[in-house]
């Protein structure tokens, strides 16, 4: 049979999961052809090592017209048995077998500043109304968790049973660890990620600022790439005069293992999370996670992370507090992270979501 995986997210944040499971599948299935179809600027990034796999290029983006009419064309071309898209966004005029992983319903639910406000108002009324199709009309449906599998189902009002949970995993950081030179010796939190409204670093921020009045010398590092989002985050820190936070900007693998391997916490204050991968990436490296009790944190990393309310301040800061000094309850924590992180595995989820083509291919006869 001949399954297409739709990859064109194979470079961006959610491209690590597409990426994984490429990777595993080209090692666990040698039954299946398959082609992945790639964005341009990413088509001499992946080189297929099964020669089972091929890979295809398409100018169709995400979220455009030429997706919904141009890639449907495309991909009626290639004549599969099934595709895989690995995100929500696709032509919903496609009807032949499909799987589609969705990650998580944040894109559906929270606003982004940065976007025009009208044209962002627009793109997710169509997004809230292709989840719905998409779900309808997918063979068969993957989430990272049980949390967004039955999200999912209530949302778009579907069977349970049409979704499987595949949950991600954490790759340790193998580049050579790189000092960030103004932090040595300091103690600091740490937040890796975007700072989208859904992240609730200002919250985080408050409850840094209340923090301080016991650690006036701690620091927060907030890293990740400064886009609109994190100079908003910044003029407001800068507005309220608030110290002791440094902006990273975006962080080499090297420094961002350096980081989570000297940080005092990991801190994770998000509203709204389909898995948490930064988490796990924290505990991998030996640090203990401070994490918000909201969605699926809690399923992913179990007693591993120290809980508080998002939505209090005062939790989170008094959450934190005692991962800053309670030596036993840090110790804990990072003894925990280490076990946690060993029940997820890249290459269980692409077994878990062959599973899933293959079921769907036998129903095809």
């Amino acid at each position: 049979m001949r399954i297409v995986i739709d990859a064109r997210e194979y470079s961006t944040s959610t491209g690590r999961y597409i990426s994984r499971l490429i990777q595993n599948l080209e090692e666990v299935d040698e039954a299946n052809d398959y082609t992945v179809l790639l964005r341009q600027a990413d088509y001499e990034i992946y080189q297929p090592k099964n020669p089972r796999f091929s890979k295809v290029a398409t100018k169709y983006k995400e979220f455009s017209f030429g997706e919904q009419l141009g890639l449907a064309r495309q991909l009626r071309r290639l004549k599969a048995d099934l595709v895989h898209f690995g995100m929500t966004q696709q032509p919903v005029r496609y009807k032949r077998p499909k799987v589609t992983t969705v990650h998580d319903l944040t894109t559906a639910r929270f606003k982004n500043p940065a976007k025009n406000s009208l044209v962002f108002a627009f793109k997710q009324r169509v997004y809230r109304r292709v989840i719905k199709k998409v779900a309808r009309q997918s063979a068969a449906l993957i989430t990272p968790s049980e949390f967004v599998k039955n999200d999912l189902a209530a949302y778009a009002k579907i069977d349970p049973g049409k979704i499987t949970v595949t949950p991600e995993a954490a790759d340790p950081i193998t580049a050579t660890p790189e000092p960030l030179t103004g932090l040595i010796g300091k103690q600091f939190l740490l937040y890796v990620g975007r700072p989208t409204p859904h992240k609730n670093l200002e919250r985080l921020l408050e409850a840094f600022h209340r923090l301080r009045a016991d650690h006036p010398e701690l620091i927060l590092v907030l890293g990740g790439k400064k886009d609109a989002n994190y100079q908003r985050i910044e003029t407001m820190a800068r507005h309220s005069a608030s110290k002791g936070l440094l902006f990273t900007n975006y962080l080499q693998e090297g420094q961002l293992r350096w980081l989570y391997e000297n940080c005092s916490a990991y801190v994770f204050p998000s509203l709204s999370e389909g898995f948490g991968l930064p988490g796990l990436e924290a505990m991998a490296h030996g640090a203990p996670v401070v994490s918000s009790n909201a969605t699926s944190l809690p399923e992913v990393y179990g007693q591993a992370a120290h809980y508080f309310d998002p939505e209090d301040t005062t939790t989170i800061a008094a959450a934190i507090n005692d991962v800053l000094t309670d030596q036993k309850l840090r110790q804990d924590l990072i003894n925990r992270g280490h076990e946690q992180v060993k029940k997820y595995s890249w290459r269980r989820m692409a077994e878990q979501t062959l599973a899933v083509y293959r079921q769907i291919l036998d129903q095809k006869g």
